[in-house]
């Protein structure tokens, strides 16, 4: 992903509760990969010390780069949260080599485990929760594991777009938080409206699931990028946001902010501050340089660092 100028004019004022928005932004988290990170030259002058960056793992990409993206990272006072796609690793030997280079190299003690976007999985593992079931995160001392959510659901476990099989699978990881040490969370696809995301994270309360989300939102880019991404992605009903925006000519040309959605879920966050959705991540599809200023033009400059929460 090429990295986008950020623009010279001032923001527009945003609609909702600006404290509001300052105090759901605090300790948002980010998404890179080695490809883009190279073109970052120093994440410090972006990033506030601390920020969780997960490290996005496409298949084809030498887990040596991926190593080396995250020891930088570590380097400069990061939280480092690799991928592990379990489609894309080919046995237990290769799982529990990756996580001993990545601590080696990095310190990594946190991980996002998630099942992978191909679709014949390379060899034993085919879902993070077989991933979760090696045991190798536990015996690595990992502390912190995040898994996948999907709040407009996922056809890679339900290509028939019910959900049974996807809460199913959530139960599974909720029970699992239960009997071991790890904290959790589910970092979910992006989305670009806020109804359905409120209605999902009830439901899972409503459901006895009570892992923490951490709600992920597609940073400032162009809306015919978003567009490519989204439906690449699977997002659901909330792709028609942008295809309203689309048809109108004069915002086409214009950068898309997600300040709609992010002003929505921070108004219902401080009226519901026991909703499961705690944290923001963000998917840098514009760059992570028009991304991290955004998020500090909005307040989300000064957050606790996510290692500590």
């Amino acid at each position: 992903m090429a990295l986008l100028k950020f623009r010279s004019a001032p923001a527009a004022a945003p609609s909702g509760n600006s404290e509001n928005l300052e105090a759901f932004l605090q300790g948002y988290s980010i998404e890179v990969m080695p490809r883009t990170a190279e073109k970052v030259e120093d994440f410090r002058a972006l990033l506030p010390e601390g920020t969780r960056v997960y490290i996005a793992h496409i298949e084809g990409t030498p887990i040596e780069e991926m190593v080396a993206t995250a020891a930088r990272l570590a380097r400069d006072g990061y939280a480092v949260m690799p991928h592990f796609p379990a489609r894309i690793i080919k046995d237990a030997a290769t799982l529990e080599n990756w996580i001993a280079m990545y601590q080696g190299e990095a310190g990594v003690k946190q991980a996002l485990l998630l099942a992978g976007g191909v679709a014949q999985p390379h060899g034993a593992f085919h879902s993070s929760m077989q991933l979760m079931e090696t045991g190798a995160f536990d015996r690595a001392g990992f502390d912190r594991l995040h898994v996948a959510g999907h709040p407009e659901g996922n056809r890679d476990i339900d290509p028939s777009g019910g959900d049974r099989a996807v809460m199913e699978a959530l139960r599974w990881k909720q029970a699992f938080a239960e009997r071991t040490d790890a904290k959790m969370a589910l970092a979910t696809q992006f989305a670009f409206e806020a109804g359905p995301v409120i209605a999902w994270a009830d439901r899972l309360k409503a459901e006895g699931i009570d892992l923490p989300i951490h709600i992920g939102i597609a940073g400032p880019a162009k809306l015919q990028t978003l567009i490519k991404f989204a439906i690449a992605c699977g997002v659901g009903p909330s792709l028609k946001v942008l295809q309203k925006r689309a048809k109108d000519v004069t915002k086409l040309l214009l950068p898309f902010e997600p300040n709609e959605i992010l002003n929505a879920l921070a108004d219902h966050k401080a009226a519901h501050p026991d909703c499961l959705i705690e944290k923001v991540h963000f998917f840098p599809l514009g760059g992570i340089k028009t991304n991290a200023q955004w998020a500090t033009l909005n307040g989300g400059a000064s957050g606790v660092p996510a290692n500590q929460t």
